[in-house]
């Protein structure tokens, strides 16, 4: 029976697939290896947990030179293929490349947002939170790029939830918020503003500080229907708004907040993030971007 690679080797090799795998399609979740008899077989996780086959490489004796066979879709076999490089076996990283390209590459995102400002437009239960959660977990930012005036109040006031609702707390939250913005545009990175953002006067405020720093703005739309974001709320037990509120918001949000109104106030690209209307989980929607 075929010779399998040491249980180190085998982690050193999906240690290096996964590290070159978030560098060329940062939209794949993961890649998985499977050893069974001298052989590691690749495939790719995406979103959703579909898992695609890439191809199958045979373990030669060593970490850095292995045989390379495709992963053909339309028999589901594996075949035996000479790498771009002219020879049958190659680096982990090459044969990679050669089935990516061929799969993975296809379904990169089409929405590449440039560095800069990043603001999320939508009223409360609308998926900004969930959707910058998969980003991060996809390591397209860092938890530090966010900058949250919900986190941002409950770390200023949560353990008294009086005194956030005052007007005095919402302009201390406020100001810490545009600090924190200002240290990341300063310093040349990205930033996501994670709030509401559905009256022109909060992203005008937004907007007036990209200016300075001369970033581009880009503002990422949450509209579900009322309906569905109704249910969303629902679940999700919130005590600190009412439905009511939370309609309020969504009828603000239909008035002041459409695409062509945020390219007016400046912004330099507007998207919809997809969500449930589209059956269309907040991780699915993250793969669907590339965050510069």
């Amino acid at each position: 029976m075929p010779k399998n690679p040491p249980e180190s080797m085998q982690f050193r090799l999906r240690q290096r697939l996964n590290r070159h795998a978030l560098e060329r399609w940062p939209h794949v979740d993961a890649i998985t290896v499977q050893i069974r008899r001298g052989f590691a077989y690749v495939a790719a996780e995406l979103p959703g947990r579909k898992r695609l086959p890439l191809c199958r490489l045979r373990y030669d004796g060593g970490l850095h030179t292995w045989g390379f066979a495709l992963y053909l879709a339309g028999s589901e076999v594996y075949r035996d293929q000479i790498l771009p490089g002219g020879l049958p076996v190659g680096s982990p990283e090459e044969a990679l490349d050669c089935a990516g390209d061929l799969y993975l590459s296809a379904l990169a995102p089409v929405i590449r947002v440039p560095a800069g400002l990043v603001v999320l437009v939508g009223p409360p239960a609308s998926d900004k939170t969930s959707f910058v959660r998969a980003l991060i977990e996809r390591r397209q930012i860092d938890a530090e790029a966010v900058v949250s005036s919900d986190a941002i109040r409950a770390e200023l006031f949560g353990t008294s939830p009086m005194e956030a609702e005052s007007d005095a707390a919402d302009a201390l939250i406020f100001e810490t918020r545009d600090r924190r913005i200002v240290a990341r545009l300063s310093a040349g990175r990205t930033v996501v503003a994670e709030s509401t953002n559905v009256t022109p006067q909060a992203r005008a405020r937004l907007i007036a500080i990209a200016r300075r720093f001369n970033v581009p703005v880009t503002m990422l739309r949450f509209d579900p229907d009322v309906t569905g974001l109704l249910q969303q709320y629902t679940e999700r037990g919130r005590t600190d708004l009412t439905a009511a509120e939370v309609r309020a918001y969504a009828a603000v949000m239909a008035r002041d907040a459409s695409a062509d109104q945020l390219r007016s106030e400046g912004a330099m690209n507007v998207y919809d993030v997809p969500g449930r209307r589209q059956a269309i989980t907040p991780a699915e929607a993250a793969a669907r971007f590339f965050l510069a």
